[in-house]
């Protein structure tokens, strides 16, 4: 019994428990002392009192735990609490985030893995992690590794294997595309049937900074997020898996604030990533209030793929495919494809209402879509700004989830991004003001 309640982190099974017991003596405490107090009355009432405090208490702490556990938002109590910076240095790196560092010449550095813990963790062959100290960009923190089953396959022994980075919303865990998601489980079975290519899953820590999001953003002086996750993360990677090179083998995916780092990642860096997914995602930094990236005009418009996109004098060979509701997500994509120029392609997919909300509920059914997408796009070119690589007829969708459609299709998708205020169509461009973001990611 101590050695279970020897670690009680934040999303471990040992605080849970505590939970579950104090909530259920919460309950019970009322039903056997509330009539049999004795003493003065105002003693009385006030033990009352605290009884139904105590209760309701831990029925909140109780519904926090579960609603963590199930949508891996904070990884520890300093996350929670706002207490905790995996930023050492964050020097000015210039504009290729690299500092004049020669990256490809660094030496290996090969890294201690261990088993991850936590829900999902041990599935699907079981996820390992490791703590990196990033050399080029200051960043000290966590990163996840899955490794497709092939991996380990001695006919695959000579084979290098595409990369995919996976990146949570804000807050969120970067376990959370092995335990909400459940990435992993979902994509084992197809990997094993060739239905989808044997992907490397690299999940590094996304939340850097106490209380704010980095935004994927380097900005001197406060954190260098763009260069931990497109440099360091990479070469870690490159280091110690037989992982094919950037940018042909690599791709970045990610929901929410997760989703707008993904498309600005690939659309800054085409020599680092092939192709980038984002799931209710957003292109203007201010769509995430606690944004880093949206401090200033200038750092704000640095860090917005669809100006980076609009402005490029020669458009990026990269394939992005955007899915998301009227609102969320959707508009962002078309803004994207409005601007797209080949070699540049974009794959938009419409979700309807029901579809799910910005929520598990509705990315988690994507996840082998998804990846069936990228299977077909990594190592290949498309001529035309439009991307016409996933098969199927007007208004089904195919290569999206049931019930959806792909952008430009007949049916329930609009024709065009809203028009309705700077809440849809001006986060979309790039042009809304910090009061217009309504909903936070």
């Amino acid at each position: 019994m101590f050695s279970l309640y020897r670690d009680m982190s934040l999303t471990g099974t040992p605080f849970l428990y505590t939970t579950v017991v104090l909530a259920v003596i919460a309950l019970i405490l009322p039903l056997l002392l509330w009539s049999k107090m004795r003493g003065p009355k105002h003693l009385r009432t006030v033990a009352r009192v605290l009884m139904l405090l105590f209760a309701q208490g831990t029925a909140v702490t109780l519904v926090f735990v579960l609603v963590n556990n199930q949508n891996n938002l904070y990884d520890n109590w300093a996350d929670l609490f706002g207490t905790g910076s995996h930023v050492e240095q964050a020097a000015d790196l210039g504009r290729d985030g690299t500092g004049g560092i020669a990256v490809k010449h660094l030496p290996k550095v090969k890294q201690t893995f261990e088993q991850a813990t936590g829900p999902g963790m041990h599935s699907a062959g079981g996820v390992r992690v490791t703590q990196l100290k990033g050399r080029v960009s200051g960043v000290d923190a966590e990163v996840y590794v899955w490794l497709p089953p092939q991996y380990d396959d001695p006919a695959y022994k000579h084979k290098k294997f595409p990369v995919v980075e996976v990146l949570p919303g804000y807050p969120g865990s970067a376990r959370a595309w092995f335990g909400s998601m459940k990435a992993h489980e979902q994509l084992l079975p197809l990997m094993k049937s060739g239905q989808v290519a044997p992907f490397i899953m690299v999940a590094p820590r996304t939340n850097l900074l106490a209380g704010v999001d980095t935004g994927c953003a380097n900005i001197p002086g406060q954190v260098n997020a763009d260069t931990w996750l497109s440099i360091d993360v990479p070469k870690m990677v490159m280091d110690n898996f037989r992982a094919q090179p950037a940018p042909q083998g690599w791709a970045i995916a990610g929901y929410s604030a997760g989703a707008q780092c993904a498309v600005k990642l690939a659309v800054a860096h085409p020599d680092r990533y092939k192709a980038a997914v984002s799931m209710s995602g957003y292109n203007d930094p201010i769509g995430e209030r606690n944004s880093l990236a949206a401090q200033n005009p200038t750092l704000r418009a640095e860090n917005n793929p669809y100006l980076l996109l609009k402005k490029a004098t020669v458009p990026p060979p990269i394939a992005l495919y955007l899915s998301g509701e009227s609102g969320d997500g959707y508009e962002a994509g078309m803004a994207l494809e409005s601007v797209a120029k080949a070699p540049t392609t974009v794959h938009v997919v419409f979700l309807p209402k029901s579809a799910g909300g910005h929520t598990m509920a509705l990315w988690r059914p994507q996840v082998p879509d998804v990846f069936r997408w990228l299977t077909l796009q990594m190592g290949q070119s498309h001529a035309k700004g439009r991307d016409h690589s996933v098969p199927g007829t007007p208004g089904t969708g195919v290569g999206a989830p049931a019930g959806t459609a792909a952008a430009g299709s007949t049916g329930t998708t609009p024709r065009s991004p809203s028009t309705g205020g700077s809440t849809h169509a001006e986060l979309a461009s790039g042009t809304a003001s910090r009061e217009d973001a309504a909903q936070k990611r």
